[in-house]
């Protein structure tokens, strides 16, 4: 088990420097920014990354959402989730502290500009209503788990499942960074809205609240689909 949960924490750790530092340090700088699609590429990668290199170990969940989806999805022990989670946290936490390290080394950088916070209504990027934002991560994060539990079931190619996997967080983003920067993950989002103080931690509910509800609504959908909850059963 502490195998495990430091797997999570130095994968959730990778995830937010590798794709919240895209996004502070790469998306605007001057003439040679990556921009959204490039931060959009950069949480893929993240994500396929560590799913080849702790996958075996944790099953690289790196996201409290995802943890709570397999558990509801029967993928996971339910005695395990917890613990997960606050490794996760933790780990997300510990790569924005990182993150703020290098930063802040820059003599123009501010906290100001939201340091990759997810947000709605003001603080959306695009200026996006709650309820626009709360749509947004639980359908997001549904297909999100939806994907991750087809991906890696037995009859699915062996091998090849973080490919599935980092490709969809990598559309998931482009489709909504626009709308709330993207969370479909309460551990990133709680790591960087920490530094970016009051008016991102406010809004921090939300991105707990819709992802974790759109991970149990995928996992259930994906377990019905699969005939494994007895919804497709007949006497």
């Amino acid at each position: 088990m502490k195998r495990k949960l430091l797997a999570e924490f130095i994968g959730t750790g990778w995830l937010v420097l590798g794709g919240c530092g895209s996004a502070v340090l790469a998306a605007g700088y001057p003439e040679l920014g990556i921009g959204f699609v490039g931060v959009a590429i950069a949480f893929g990668l993240t994500l396929l990354t560590m799913a080849y290199a702790i996958g075996h170990i944790s099953g690289c969940h790196i996201n409290p959402a995802v943890t709570i989806g397999l558990a509801v999805g029967g993928r996971f022990d339910k005695k395990e989730v917890l613990p997960y989670i606050i490794a996760q946290v933790l780990g997300g936490i510990c790569g924005a502290a990182i993150l703020y390290g290098i930063a802040s080394g820059n003599e123009t950088f501010s906290l100001a500009n939201g340091f990759a916070s997810n947000g709605f209504g003001a603080l959306s990027p695009g200026g996006y209503s709650m309820t626009a934002a709360l749509i947004c991560e639980v359908v997001l994060t549904g297909m999100f788990i939806f994907v991750i539990m087809g991906a890696t079931s037995k009859e699915s190619v062996a091998g090849f499942a973080p490919l599935p996997i980092g490709l969809s967080l990598t559309l998931i983003h482009l489709i909504s960074i626009p709308v709330t920067n993207t969370s479909v993950n309460p551990a990133r989002s709680t790591a960087v809205a920490i530094f970016a103080g009051a008016p991102y931690t406010s809004q921090l509910w939300l991105f707990w609240v819709a992802p974790i509800i759109g991970a149990c609504i995928g996992g259930v959908v994906y377990r019905c689909l699969n005939g494994d909850c007895g919804c497709s059963k007949t006497k």
